[in-house]
């Protein structure tokens, strides 16, 4: 049997400048941000809108996600930790005994994302009032699965998020942390997952008329994206949280599942409202 097992220990780090370093991590995280701004430019201007709303929209876009991907790994996953770690959820730092180590924000999860990003466009919306808050977040819904994608080889790059032991020569040993045996690269499968949501709802929104249904692409959205993460979740190492109490299923499976019973919910609304 060909063996098809894969040694991955890259340097975190993609450029450094002196006592600067860019990590791979952040890198993907700007290239996420850049390419759903230039999406979004590119429907506002096929639907004659005006751009110069892109701007304040992109800062929204930005503490949303941040700020509720980082609530949601506290109080998702790892609230046992941070209840007596008060400070750590808003510093960049891990404190212990030794002193402070600066760590950066790795602790994020994308069910948080989804509820900062939701709250942070709803008080864009009130302030900019030029189109409806459906219509925003079916087109947000594209430039998510788009960020999806590299947020995931982010994660790869970090050895963060792996997969479970494949229990064969097929896999990845991620020997930055210290493993030698082959684990699935959940983090690529998610990723390639995420590259097939974002290829269908941008094709549904060019090519169709779905894209007037305001709710049908939130919908779709919702039902592909956390499907695929649904999924992947039974080849993914336990992330912890409230997950473990329950059993069977994980903690990204159950947070996943109201969003995909959501995301049909939408499909079929906007569908009865259009006709």
């Amino acid at each position: 049997m060909l063996a098809l097992k894969f040694l991955w220990a890259p340097d975190p780090v993609a450029i450094s400048l002196g006592s600067i370093s860019i990590y791979y991590y952040s890198l993907m995280f700007v290239i996420a941000f850049a390419g759903g701004l230039y999406l979004m430019k590119y429907m506002y201007k096929k639907e004659g809108v005006s751009v110069t709303h892109l701007d304040p929209l992109l800062l929204y876009m930005v503490v949303g996600t941040l700020l509720g991907a980082r609530l949601g790994e506290v109080f998702f996953y790892n609230w046992g930790y941070f209840q007596n770690n008060l400070l750590e959820i808003i510093l960049p730092f891990k404190i212990s005994e030794e002193g402070w180590k600066f760590v950066g924000f790795r602790g994020l999860a994308s069910h948080g994302a989804v509820i900062g990003i939701t709250t942070a466009l709803y008080l864009y919306m009130r302030k900019f009032k030029y189109a409806s808050l459906l219509w925003l977040l079916d087109r947000i819904a594209i430039t998510v699965a788009l960020g999806g994608i590299f947020i995931r080889i982010g994660n790869f790059f970090n050895s963060e998020i792996v997969g479970k032991y494949t229990g064969s020569n097929f896999g990845v040993v991620f020997k930055n942390n210290g493993e030698t045996l082959p684990r699935h690269p959940v983090q690529l499968y998610e990723s390639l997952g995420y590259f097939i949501v974002f290829i269908i709802l941008f094709m549904v929104y060019k090519n169709t008329q779905k894209s007037k249904q305001e709710g049908f692409l939130l919908g779709l959205f919702f039902a592909l994206l956390f499907g695929v993460r649904f999924l992947a979740e039974f080849v993914k190492e336990s992330q912890g949280g409230f997950g473990e109490q329950l059993g069977y299923l994980s903690t990204g499976q159950w947070l996943s599942i109201p969003l995909i019973l959501l995301g049909i919910g939408l499909v079929v609304f906007s569908a009865r409202k259009k006709g």
